[in-house]
C-alpha cells in the first residue's frame, strides 16, 4: 500500500514539474513570440490600457493621449500633427504604428525592460511600466520654417547639425494629421481609405523614404571624387572639356544651357553648373571611382536607421562610361533621398567628417530620469580636410556669385549647390528643383546647419524651374531659423541673423552679392538631361513595426548615462 502511495505521489510530482516547466516555457521562453503575434489581442489591449509616453521636440510634447471610453482605453493625440507627422508617424489601434511611434513603441508603451530598474526581473514578470518619453533632435523653428517654405508644394526638406549628425528638421509635403488614424470608429477607417488612395501620397515620408534623381547637386560628389583622386589638382585650372560633349561610345551629345563651359575650370563649371565638364570628369574617373566616393558620403547604405529605416540612395557600379557620365550629373540610375543629400552638404561643411544622422536625442522614464542617450558617431571620413576646404570654396561661390544667390544670408557664410533633375518617361515630368547647402557664422570654421530641399511640383513654366529659384529660398529660411538660435555668432551679438521672414522669397538681405566672374555669367540652373529614371523609395510603412530601433544594425548608439 505504501509503495502504491509513493508511486502515485512521485507521478503527481512529475506532473507538477511538467506543468511548471510548461509554464516557464510559455511565460518566459516563448513570451516574446506570443507578444509579437499579431493575432494576440491581449497585447493590443495592454498597449492601450494606459496613456502612452510622449514624443517631444524642443522640450515640448507633440503627442498626448485621450480617454476613449472603450476596451482600448486610450487613443493618441497630436499637437501640430501635419507638421510633425514625418517625424512621429502614427499610432493606431487598427493599423499599427509607423516611424517613431513604431520603432520606439516598447518605450512609449512601457514594455521596454530598460524602463525598469531591474531589467532581468522585468523580462521574467513582464509587468508593464508607465510609458517613457522620446526626446527628438528636431528644432521646432527649423521644422516650421521648412514647412512654411514649401507652402503646400509637393516636396521635402531635411536639415542636420553637421558636427553631431542631429536631425534638425524632417518635412514632407503634402502631409496629414496622424490623429485621424487614432481610434477605432468608422471615421478612422474612412480616413485610412482616403489617405491610402490619395495620389499625392500624404503618408509617404519623402524626406527619408523617397528617392529622386539629384540632378546637379550630385556634382558635389563628382567634384569630391575628382579632387580626392588627383584627377583635378587645381580647381581653378582650365579643363579639357568640349561643349557639346559626346557621351563615350554613343552618338549622343551633351550640351549646356548657358555659355562659358568650354574648357571651364572646375571652379567656374561648378559655379555656373556646366553639365559637360562634370560628365567628362565622371567618365574619366570611371564607375569604380565614382561609386567609391559616393559610398563614402553614404550612398548604397542599406543599413542606415535614424532609428526609422531610410531608403537607400543609389549609385550603380555596373555602368558603361556613357552611363557614368550621366550619373555624374545626377541622372541615369543615380537616386538620393533628401536626407542623403543633406548628409553630403553636412560632410563638406564639417571638414569632410560625415556624422551618423540620428533623430532620438534621449529617452526618459515616467519619472523624467534619462535611461538612454544617443552619442554622436562618425559614419565616415567622406573626404580629406583639404578637399573639404576646396569644396567649400566651390559651394560658397555658387551662393555669392553663381546660381544659388537666393540662399545668401547677410552676416553668415553660406555654401550651396543648385540642381534641376528631369524624370519620367521621355523626361516629360515636371523637373525636380533641388538645393543643398550649409551655413556657418563667419567666426566659425565649421558649419552650424546643412539642408537639402527638393520641390517636385514647382509652380513655374518648365523653362523657369530651377533649384536656385524654387528650392534655395526654402533652404535659406531653414538655415536662418537655426542661426537665429545662436546669438552672438551671426550678425550683431545677441541678435538674430539679419533679414526678416517677409523676405523669404525675395533677394538676399543686405548688400547685393558680387556679380559673375568675367569667365562667364551665372545662368539659371540648367536641366540635367536624361534619360532619367526616378527611383521610388519604399512607400509608407503601413504595417505594425514594433520594436526598439536602437537595437537594429546601423542605428545610432544609445548609451546609458551614469546619472540623470
Amino acid at each position: 500500500m505504501n509503495r502504491c502511495i509513493r508511486r502515485g505521489a512521485a507521478f503527481c510530482a512529475l506532473l507538477l514539474v511538467a506543468l511548471l516547466v510548461n509554464a516557464v516555457r510559455v511565460q518566459v521562453l516563448d513570451a516574446g513570440a506570443f507578444a509579437a503575434n499579431p493575432a494576440n489581442r491581449r497585447i493590443l489591449l495592454a498597449r492601450y490600457h494606459q496613456p502612452r509616453g510622449d514624443i517631444l521636440a524642443g522640450g515640448r510634447r507633440i503627442t498626448g493621449s485621450r480617454r476613449t471610453g472603450g476596451p482600448l482605453r486610450y487613443a493618441r493625440t497630436y499637437a501640430d500633427g501635419p507638421l510633425y507627422a514625418p517625424v512621429t508617424g502614427f499610432a493606431s489601434q487598427i493599423y499599427g504604428a509607423t516611424l517613431l511611434e513604431g520603432t520606439e513603441d516598447p518605450l512609449l508603451a512601457g514594455t521596454d525592460p530598460g524602463l525598469d530598474a531591474m531589467p532581468l526581473w522585468h523580462e521574467i514578470t513582464r509587468v508593464q511600466q508607465r510609458g517613457g518619453d522620446v526626446h527628438t533632435t528636431i528644432d521646432p523653428a527649423a521644422q516650421r520654417a521648412a514647412a512654411e517654405g514649401l507652402a503646400g508644394r509637393k516636396g521635402a526638406v531635411a536639415a542636420l547639425d553637421p558636427a553631431t549628425g542631429r536631425i534638425l528638421a524632417l518635412v514632407s509635403s503634402p502631409s496629414y494629421d496622424p490623429a485621424a488614424l487614432a481610434g477605432t470608429g468608422p471615421a478612422v477607417k474612412a480616413a485610412w481609405s482616403r489617405l491610402t488612395t490619395d495620389q499625392d501620397q500624404p503618408m509617404l515620408d519623402r524626406a527619408i523614404r523617397q528617392t529622386y534623381p539629384p540632378g546637379s547637386t550630385f556634382k558635389v560628389v563628382t567634384a569630391a571624387a575628382a579632387l580626392e583622386s588627383g584627377l583635378v589638382k587645381d580647381p581653378r585650372a582650365r579643363t579639357d572639356s568640349p561643349d557639346p560633349y559626346r557621351l563615350p561610345g554613343t552618338a549622343v551629345s551633351l550640351t549646356n544651357e548657358g555659355p562659358g563651359c568650354v574648357d571651364a575650370s572646375v571652379y567656374d563649371a561648378f559655379r555656373i553648373s556646366c553639365n559637360t565638364v562634370f560628365a567628362k570628369l565622371g567618365a574619366d574617373l570611371g564607375p569604380r571611382g565614382m561609386v567609391d566616393q559616393a559610398e563614402r558620403f553614404g550612398f548604397n547604405d542599406t543599413r542606415l536607421r535614424i532609428p526609422t529605416a531610410v531608403a537607400p540612395s543609389h549609385v550603380d557600379e555596373r555602368m558603361g562610361l556613357d552611363q557614368v557620365a550621366q550619373s555624374s550629373i545626377g541622372q541615369f540610375d543615380t537616386t538620393a533621398t533628401p536626407l542623403q543629400m543633406a548628409m553630403v552638404a553636412a560632410a563638406v561643411g564639417n571638414g569632410g567628417r560625415l556624422m551618423r544622422p540620428y533623430l532620438v536625442d534621449k529617452v526618459t522614464n515616467y519619472s523624467g530620469l534619462t535611461v538612454a542617450a544617443t552619442s554622436p558617431r562618425l559614419l565616415d571620413q567622406a573626404v580629406s580636410r583639404r578637399t573639404a576646404g576646396q569644396l567649400q570654396q566651390l559651394m560658397e561661390a555658387v551662393v555669392s556669385r553663381g546660381t544659388g544667390g537666393n540662399a545668401a544670408i547677410a552676416g553668415a557664410v553660406v555654401g550651396g549647390k543648385t540642381g534641376t533633375a528631369q524624370h519620367g518617361l521621355a523626361n516629360i515630368g515636371t523637373p525636380y528643383a533641388w538645393f543643398i547647402s550649409y551655413a556657418k557664422p563667419r567666426a566659425s570654421a565649421l558649419a552650424s546647419v546643412a539642408v537639402a530641399v527638393v520641390v517636385e511640383d514647382a509652380e513655374a513654366l518648365r523653362a523657369d524651374i530651377s533649384g536656385g529659384g524654387n528650392a534655395a529660398p526654402v533652404a535659406r529660411a531653414v538655415m536662418r531659423a537655426v542661426l537665429d538660435a545662436q546669438p552672438g555668432q551671426a550678425g550683431q551679438p545677441g541678435q538674430p541673423v539679419p533679414g526678416g521672414p517677409q523676405r523669404m522669397f525675395g533677394p538676399p538681405a543686405g548688400p547685393t552679392p558680387p556679380g559673375p566672374d568675367p569667365s562667364g555669367p551665372a545662368s539659371p540652373e540648367p536641366l540635367s538631361p536624361g534619360p532619367a529614371r526616378p527611383g521610388p523609395g519604399p512607400g509608407p510603412d503601413y504595417g505594425r513595426t514594433f520594436g526598439r530601433g536602437s537595437g537594429r544594425p546601423g542605428a545610432p548608439a544609445f548609451s546609458r548615462p551614469s546619472g540623470n
